[in-house]
């Protein structure tokens, strides 16, 4: 039976979304050729409606209203974005979040006697009547608008053109909410099918477009939740409709070759190298700005949000000047840089290396933006966190996919991870992925073990050395108590500088440059020759330099790096 959209009518969009993307999952993934053939489009709106659920159910317990309950449903996907379909897919539902809470307000404020807007007679409640169905009309509106306005480049026959044809049906439809999801979905999975004849690299290719395909299936979920109904599967194919207009192609035109750019790397005419996505604390102005610098840095270019938070996402040849742009309009965090690497996905990796060959990548967790680019300018894609928000093993599965090759090595860079790493490895090594975890404890060691990677090695052979070299670096670091406690070098209160070796605080004072310069010395007396700093966004000014001049003041012979890491202690150290 019909279901107004009310809280609970959200709640069960979200269960029935994340199970219908899981089960579409691979088939999005496998059909995906634009704006880049990486083969995992399925895979980011599933984690993208993961992390929208997951708001949701902690909205749960507060007795949400509809509106509330939709806003969490945006709010935990634009955090959990991504690639280019989970950020449009996040846009999406904030433009119907936005839409449904200005229509609850309107109410509430009809309600405390307040006078009403003109136009608010048509949307207000979400009884599930012409009121509710009146308002689910202008949410899906909303949202194909918002959508196509955060595309820097919008193209036709992609998510964008399924989004609208779903608006303009449900704008035109009658009957309760229902019967407009329905009709909104009826037109999305139609103009699904129409993509490959808009899209050139889709009818070479014999398919739909992905991210449209995923759209529809997220509609047929907001059907079920309002009609209990279960709508057929999107088309994965045009075939259904025969051979894409005009082309004189099958539905397996291209069943094997990647058309646009190459399943995982640059396109053939030269286009970027690297995925970027960050989110973003900033300002609308700031905001502005960083949409015409990223535009002219590279393409793919996505930036969703509002209200001082913002999912950005693009491609470029250059990371480190994507980041730098979000450091310049605001405080850019959870960076994550992929570099596409020119293989294609990695369940297809295997199939072209036709001399026994297999190319190789990397993944590094760190938690800071400078090391993200200096980990990508190093080619090893990076997977940027947070203090206290560690990533979960899908994330970690996902990134180790996410780089296209047949053999990946993965640093976690903090034993905290272990377990997450070690799942994270199992997840993949079950799609035939082959991974091996270099047990580093700090982004030090893992900078010293992207130091000595050398893709044409034999596999055993890299990650022997890699390990080496990790191992053979001891790492520091320098931070700052938050509350008293006690340590393995006595009682520290809040405020007081920590200096730690290996992972146990081995010091305690008030002065970063005197500690840190302690720290040094402790960790060279065992000999040393080299002395990596990996200076954080609080350090105090000019802190590595000085930490050099004594290196090569008190230990000759030793010498000394220094990175910008922005992490959010003070300073790294790592004595090779």
């Amino acid at each position: 039976m019909p279901h107004p959209l009310d809280a609970a009518a959200v709640r069960d969009w979200c269960v029935r979304a994340l199970d219908a993307l899981g089960r579409a999952r691979e088939t999005i993934d496998a059909i995906n050729v634009y704006p880049v053939a990486d083969a995992d489009t399925g895979t980011n709106l599933y984690l993208t409606m993961e992390s929208a659920a997951r708001a949701v159910e902690a909205a749960w317990a507060g007795e949400p209203t509809p509106a509330q309950a939709v806003r969490a449903m945006a709010h935990g996907a634009l955090i959990g974005a991504r690639g280019n379909s989970g950020t449009i897919l996040a846009q999406l539902l904030r433009g119907m979040a936005e839409e449904i809470g200005a229509a609850e307000e309107a109410e509430e404020a009809a309600e405390q006697g307040v006078e009403r807007r003109a136009e608010s007679p048509e949307g207000g409640r979400t009884a599930g009547g012409p009121d509710g169905a009146e308002l689910l009309r202008r949410a899906l509106e909303r949202a194909a608008v918002s959508a196509r306005a955060a595309v820097a480049h919008p193209v036709e026959g992609t998510v964008l053109t399924v989004a609208a044809a779903a608006a303009a049906a449900a704008t035109v439809s009658a009957g309760d909410c229902a019967a407009v999801a329905r009709a909104a979905w009826s037109a999305a999975r139609a103009a699904l099918r129409e993509t490959p004849r808009q899209l050139a690299e889709l009818s070479r290719a014999g398919v739909v477009d992905a991210g449209g395909y995923g759209l529809v299936t997220v509609l047929g979920a907001l059907v079920g939740a309002l009609s209990g109904e279960r709508p057929a599967d999107p088309v994965a194919e045009p075939a259904a409709c025969g051979p894409a207009a005009g082309t004189g192609e099958g539905p397996d035109a291209g069943a094997d070759t990647a058309t646009g750019p190459e399943a995982g790397g640059p396109a053939p005419d030269g286009g970027p190298a690297y995925e970027v996505i960050y989110l973003l604390e900033a300002g609308d102005e700031a905001v502005a700005a960083l949409r015409s610098r990223l535009d002219a840095l590279g393409d793919s270019l996505v930036v969703v949000g509002g209200d001082g938070l913002w999912n950005v996402h693009v491609h470029v040849d250059d990371p480190g000047a994507a980041v730098e742009a979000g450091i310049e309009a605001g405080r850019p965090f959870r960076i994550r840089i992929t570099h596409f690497g020119g293989g294609r996905p990695a369940h297809r990796a295997r199939d072209r290396a036709a001399d026994g060959t297999v190319s190789r990548a990397v993944v590094a967790v760190v938690p800071g933006d400078g090391l993200a680019a200096l980990c990508a300018a190093a080619g090893a894609a990076a997977v940027t966190v947070r203090p206290g928000e560690p990533p979960a093993s899908g994330e970690l599965a996902q990134a180790l996919r996410r780089v296209g090759t047949g053999e990946v090595v993965l640093l976690p860079n903090d034993p905290e991870l272990r377990h997450t790493a070690a799942a994270a490895a199992e997840q993949a090594r079950a799609e035939g992925l082959r991974v091996a975890i270099i047990p580093t404890r700090s982004p030090v060691q893992g900078l010293a073990a992207l130091a000595v990677h050398e893709p044409a090695r034999r596999f055993d052979e890299d990650v022997v050395a890699m390990t080496s070299a990790a191992g053979a670096t001891r790492y520091g670091e320098l931070c700052v108590a938050e509350r008293q406690s006690w340590t393995t070098a006595g009682v520290c209160q809040a405020g007081d500088v920590l200096g730690l070796i290996d992972g146990d605080v081995a010091l305690i004072g008030a002065e970063p440059e005197r500690v840190a310069a302690a720290v040094l010395d402790r960790m060279l007396s065992a000999g040393g020759e080299l002395v990596t700093l990996v200076v954080g966004a609080d350090a105090p000014e000019g802190l590595a330099g000085r930490l050099e001049r004594h290196v090569r003041r008190t230990h000759l012979a030793v010498d000394t790096l220094v990175y910008e890491g922005r992490q959010s202690g003070p300073l790294l150290i790592g004595v090779e």
